[in-house]
């Protein structure tokens, strides 16, 4: 498989973490599987900037850009989502999402599924004031917890659903700030004739601002961008291997070797 054949089998996969879903029907790709505690260790040193190309991979405009642009991007977008957390943090006193989200009169819920089941989805953000928790998610991520080589990454006391409410927040207060914040004002011209012109918003800014909003509203160190793997992984170890592999290639790392499946000789020895 090469390597955009590669992006190409996980791109709906992708396309549905923290909030942004697949309505495609797609064949299951095939990957080797990985240790979750293998692949966390190895995302969690991969610095927040380093994701720009992950982050603009699922960019319907991304074909327009450069490296350089990406690079750029990423980091005033991460740099926007954390200088809204700390505004309404500071707003509202308080840097629990759950107590952010009653003091901002919000509507969470907390589902345990999607209304649609087909498509892969943790939490979304319906506006005006509309975040749906879905719990299935949760619960299979709290499992996961009881492996030390995960607690030892994510750190044992963090709590997904906040995390995950805390990426739809922004969503949010960025709605909320519209008329002023980065990822709603700032535009890319497509073209051009004359007086007139074509200019447009960028989704990726959003969803990398989220990221950024999350890390900082959580006091986490790593970036959130690795939690698509292992919410991927209470579902499907070998799909969210392959997403691995994806976010280490694109953030021009070598993923680690697979472990070796024993021959038929080895399984056949007493």
């Amino acid at each position: 498989m090469t390597k955009e054949e590669f992006r190409e089998a996980l791109k709906p996969i992708g396309a549905g973490l923290l909030g942004r879903p697949s309505q495609q029907r797609y064949e299951r790709p095939h990957f080797p599987i990985r240790p979750i505690g293998d692949m966390l260790l190895d995302l969690a040193e991969i610095e927040p900037w380093e994701w720009y190309g992950y982050a603009f991979s699922r960019e319907p405009l991304n074909g327009k850009f450069n490296d350089d642009q990406r690079r750029e991007w990423m980091e005033k977008s991460l740099a926007c989502g954390k200088e809204y957390a700390g505004i309404v943090c500071r707003e509202y006193k308080t840097r629990d999402p759950k107590e952010l989200a009653k003091a901002m009169g919000m509507n969470v819920s907390y589902p345990e599924f999607p209304e649609k089941t087909d498509r892969v989805l943790f939490a979304e953000f319906r506006v005006p004031d509309k975040v749906c928790i879905y719990m299935d998610a949760v619960n299979k991520a709290a499992r996961l917890f009881l492996n030390p080589e995960v607690t030892r990454v994510l750190t044992e006391g963090l709590d997904v659903s906040r995390l995950l409410l805390a990426h739809e927040l922004f969503h949010f207060v960025e709605e909320r700030y519209k008329h002023e914040i980065f990822t709603k004002t700032e535009k890319i011209r497509l073209w051009s004739l004359g007086f007139i012109h074509n200019d447009s918003n960028v989704i990726a800014f959003s969803e990398i601002a989220a990221m950024g909003f999350a890390q900082e509203m959580m006091k986490i160190s790593y970036s959130p961008y690795l939690m698509d793997v292992f919410l991927v992984y209470g579902y499907s170890p070998e799909e969210a291997s392959g997403l691995y592999e994806e976010m280490m290639q694109a953030a021009n790392r070598e993923p680690r070797p697979a472990p070796q499946e024993p021959s038929v000789s080895e399984e056949m020895t007493i």
